[in-house]
């Protein structure tokens, strides 16, 4: 009953003599986007503030109190066999000074997100310690999403404009070894530094 009275609603709506249909507004805000820029070119990307909101709040908080500016992009992981994809990080590299409190940790089971090509995702050690460290994965990564058990990492949002900057970054020479095996030999000699961070209109 609801439904039919709500269709004649809306043929009656469309029928009467007179009506006119007045410019339509989206009642959807558009997602932030945030520029990264970088020595060596900028780095856009977009947030999925409202499939991941408790992870893009934080990295938007970051990014208002200028944490990001003057950090650099730190480690790059290359695959074995193919290494031109894999994932790059930047961010407070866990310096405390800089960094506010931990946040909840969002599994890409609850978001819907998945770690495609251009997935910009949080650094943690275990779920729920994510502070001020971020990643950007270059090709499709699903060992890094959720499944079962695993709690996976946050994703956040993409890349729109800036992927041949983090090929680029990708791509840098890596000392061989480390004290982490996690990260070994995945730190870049020399850091690529991020003059700012902000907010895009």
């Amino acid at each position: 009953m609801l439904r039919a009275g709500l269709a004649a609603a809306l043929l009656l709506s469309l029928t009467t003599p007179g009506a006119t249909a007045g410019p339509r507004r989206s009642a959807v805000a558009p997602l932030p986007k945030v520029e990264i820029k970088t020595e060596i070119g900028r780095i856009v990307i977009v947030l999925e503030a409202k499939r991941a909101p408790i992870t893009a709040a934080n990295f938007l908080h970051y990014v208002d109190a200028h944490k990001f500016d003057g950090t650099v992009f730190y480690r790059a992981a290359r695959g074995k066999s193919h290494p031109e994809k894999g994932l790059i990080q930047g961010g407070i590299d866990t310096n405390i000074r800089n960094s506010f409190f931990p946040i909840a940790h969002e599994p890409t089971s609850k978001t819907g997100l998945k770690h495609l090509d251009g997935t910009v995702s949080m650094a943690r050690n275990k779920p729920g310690s994510a502070m001020g460290d971020f990643f950007i994965t270059l090709g499709a990564a699903p060992g890094l999403d959720a499944a079962g058990d695993y709690a996976g990492y946050a994703a956040f949002g993409h890349v729109v404009s800036g992927m041949d900057i983090t090929r680029r970054i990708l791509a840098m020479p890596t000392y061989p070894g480390g004290l982490d095996i996690a990260t070994f030999g995945q730190t870049i000699r020399k850091p690529v530094k991020i003059i700012s961070a902000r907010r895009l209109p």
